[in-house]
This record gives structure tokens, C-alpha cells and sequence, in this order.
């Protein structure tokens, strides 16, 4: 007999807030998105930014770098101190299902890859990280996604059973970490697909909330797919 879902947990960037060194960088390369992306490629690579989501710091990341390519120090540096200039808006379809959630009362955590020390920004940004019960940050535990112990810690912490709770990601291969250790997980493509899944667990009715991007604190549509991952 399956056991009733108690608890949900999302992860934060690509499924709630939306996150993109782009944002950033199409400004500093004049609008040369090949040169931008051969940056993105081969200096500031997603193995390189994930060494800080899994607690390196950022000193030591722009030092490493720094010495690698001495022309892009000024590139370089903007990764940290203009971090916050990557930060998109909140996706307006998910936050409606998480608010949602919350009022038929589940629990609800995070689960997120992002830097110890730029996840304080997001923080303050988006007020809807204050609605989970727990948020897991996989900079401040130095242990990130799909290693396994990020989702024991998470259940240790809480009190959780995985068999009685939903996990929520974009990336394939985070969901299959969860699956073989017995979570309910969906892969999140957009806000309706979520919700449609939801409901086929017995957690959400049928009839229930827009998740097309309506009034959602001024956030944006959540009808989003998500890009390659390089980031929270």
C-alpha cells in the first residue's frame, strides 16, 4: 500500500528562479554571443561554478581562474561581485503550485545546488523562500547533488520518510538519485506538467490553482523549460 504523501521538495534554480549567467554577460561582450559563449565554454565553465556549489570559496575560485587567464581577470571577477545581475525573475506558474502546497498543508523544503555565498541574495530576493520548512544548501553542506548523502541529510534533518515524499528537479540526473533511493520524483519541464504530476500522486486536486503565470507577486510565467544546467 503506497504511503501518503506528507512532505514536497523542490529544487530552486531552473524550477522556481529563474538564473542565467547570460544575463550578465551579453551586456559585457557588447551583444558577441559567440565570444560570450565561448567564455561561458571554456573560462567561466559549469564545472567550474558547480566547485563553488559544492562549497569552494570564491576567492579561490576567481584566484584559480585568474592565474588560468590573466586577459579575463575583469570577466572573471564580475562572476562573483556582479552575481546578483544573473538572477532572473521567479517563475510565476511554480510559485503558484508551491503556494498551493502550502495552503493544503504540506510540508515543504529545498534542495538546492548554489553557492553558500551567494545564496543569501536569492534569500533576500525572493520571499517565497521564507514558505519552506528547510532549505538544503548544497554550498553551506559541501556536498551537492545527485551524491546520494545530500537527500540523506535532507531526511535525516526533517524527520522524512523518501517513500512519503515528492521530489521536484529539472536535471535527469539529480531525479534518478532520488528515485533509487525511493522518493516520488518528477522531472520538471513547466509549471503545468508539475502540477498535472501532482495530482496523479493524490497531493493536489484536479481543480485547483492558475499556474499559467497569472498574479503571482509580480513574478514571471512559469511555462519555462529549462536550458543545460550551469548553475543553482
Amino acid at each position: 500500500m503506497a504511503r501518503r504523501i506528507g512532505a514536497v521538495i523542490f529544487d530552486l534554480g531552473g524550477v522556481l528562479i529563474d538564473w542565467d549567467p547570460r544575463y550578465l554577460y551579453r551586456s559585457m561582450f557588447g551583444g558577441d554571443e559567440v565570444a560570450m559563449e565561448r567564455f561561458l565554454a571554456e573560462v567561466t565553465t559549469p564545472d567550474w561554478n558547480a566547485e563553488q556549489d559544492a562549497g569552494r570559496t570564491w576567492d579561490e575560485a576567481i584566484a584559480l581562474l585568474v592565474a588560468a587567464h590573466p586577459d579575463e581577470r575583469v570577466r572573471i571577477e564580475a562572476y562573483r561581485d556582479r552575481w546578483e545581475e544573473m538572477l532572473g525573475d521567479a517563475h510565476a506558474g511554480t510559485v503558484a503550485v508551491l503556494e498551493e502546497l502550502r495552503r493544503v498543508g504540506l510540508r515543504l523544503y529545498a534542495l538546492t545546488n548554489w553557492s553558500a555565498e551567494t545564496f543569501p541574495i536569492a534569500r533576500r530576493r525572493f520571499p517565497f523562500l521564507d514558505w519552506f520548512d528547510g532549505i538544503v544548501v548544497s554550498g553551506q553542506e559541501r556536498l551537492a547533488k545527485p551524491d546520494p548523502g545530500i537527500f540523506r541529510l535532507l531526511l535525516e534533518r526533517y524527520g522524512l520518510e523518501a517513500a512519503a515524499t515528492v521530489f521536484i528537479d529539472d536535471s535527469r540526473a539529480n531525479v534518478a538519485a532520488a528515485e533509487s533511493l525511493g522518493f516520488q520524483a518528477i522531472r520538471f519541464t513547466h509549471a503545468e506538467a508539475l502540477r498535472a504530476a501532482l495530482v496523479g500522486l493524490g497531493v493536489l486536486d484536479a481543480a485547483g490553482a492558475d499556474t499559467s503565470g497569472g498574479d503571482t507577486d509580480g513574478v514571471t510565467d512559469g511555462t519555462w523549460s529549462p536550458p543545460p544546467r550551469s548553475g543553482p
